[in-house]
């Protein structure tokens, strides 16, 4: 089916969901592509694009003998400049693996007597969460609860990527996760000011390919738009509840992307109604300046979230960087391109 759509020429899709990365080579959906059709990953990771200085905050926090860090799990083997919260707990402190920032409000509950904080990563999908935690825990008086927002909105990334013309794209596969709560909406600028066709999909096999065939149809018809392969799911608008708890908690800020840098718009702070709950508010948080080593200055991780580069393009891939010694975000997160690569391929 897909065939009878493919244009002669290389034609290059981007997709920027971590999600969608994992099964393109999981299940080995390049075999069903013809061979001018190239899938590039873009920074659809939030542990992948969560800043050097961000990750060295969240060590501070755990050395701190009144705390608990609570956590995603892909965030405890994440490299910061000198450490990691994986060492951080072998050598004593305090840092939980959790499902759910819901579940850090249990956590504060039990331990009245320590600084309970959340380390708040993600998209859209999960601000929503993080958004409805924080509004809990002010109805609850939970005076011990923080979280550390390093929080991302696609839409303003994906601007910011379409800007650079040595990517050279032909059409985006946007993410399922982020368009369940956002909706299809704000993704109308793409065409309108891009000229570039964009498409939804879903995670299961078919899903990816789908969306791949309603990318290519735009793209022979000359006639760019938003589509929808999952509208089993997303719809124009989005969940309207889960983006009027993110609009109560949360304001745009700018915010920093490791590999983009700083990007207008592209991030979520903490409102001043709910300071009371910002941990960079409540605790004295430093830079530190330390030299990268020879091995981090050769990670091409900026590169590969750009979707310049391919992991095997990285000098460091598969022989120095491995999930078990990672140098670089993108080989940590199993949503990271890195890990991806060296799993499936």
């Amino acid at each position: 089916m897909i065939k009878e759509v493919v244009p002669r020429d290389e034609i290059r899709i981007m997709e920027v969901c971590g999600t969608h990365t994992q099964s393109f080579f999981r299940f080995g959906l390049g075999e069903f592509l013809p061979s001018n059709i190239r899938l590039i990953s873009g920074p659809g990771c939030p542990v992948c694009v969560s800043t050097q200085d961000y990750i060295d905050q969240t060590i501070q926090l755990a050395q701190r003998e009144d705390t608990i860090v609570a956590t995603f799990g892909d965030m405890l083997r994440l490299p910061g400049s000198y450490s990691s919260l994986e060492q951080e707990k072998a050598q004593g402190a305090d840092v939980r693996i959790v499902y759910s920032a819901l579940d850090s409000l249990s956590i504060a509950q039990s331990n009245p007597r320590k600084k309970v904080i959340f380390l708040a990563v993600g998209f859209e999908t999960t601000a929503s969460t993080i958004a409805l935690s924080i509004i809990l825990a002010k109805q609850q008086g939970l005076g011990n609860l923080f979280f550390l927002p390093s929080l991302k909105l696609m839409p303003p990334a994906l601007a910011y990527l379409l800007k650079d013309k040595r990517l050279n794209l032909h059409g985006l596969l946007c993410p399922g996760h982020v368009s369940a709560i956002i909706g299809l909406i704000p993704y109308n600028f793409i065409p309108r000011k891009f000229a570039l066709p964009c498409c939804v999909a879903g995670f299961e096999p078919l899903d990816i390919l789908e969306g791949i065939y309603m990318l290519l149809r735009q793209i022979n018809s000359g006639k760019p738009g938003v589509g929808n392969q999952y509208s089993r799911v997303v719809t124009q608008k989005g969940n309207l509840a889960a983006s009027k708890a993110i609009k109560r908690v949360f304001q745009t800020d700018n915010a920093s992307w490791r590999g983009l840098g700083e990007i207008p718009g592209s991030g979520l702070k903490i409102k001043s109604q709910f300071s009371e709950f910002d941990a960079k508010r409540v605790f004295p948080l430093r830079k530190n300046r330390l030299a990268l080593s020879a091995k981090q200055k050769s990670c091409r991780c900026a590169d590969i979230l750009k979707g310049l580069v391919t992991p095997a393009e990285c000098a460091l891939f598969s022989g120095v960087c491995t999930p078990e010694y990672p140098i670089g975000p993108c080989m940590v997160s199993k949503e990271g391109t890195c890990s991806i690569y060296y799993k499936y391929r």
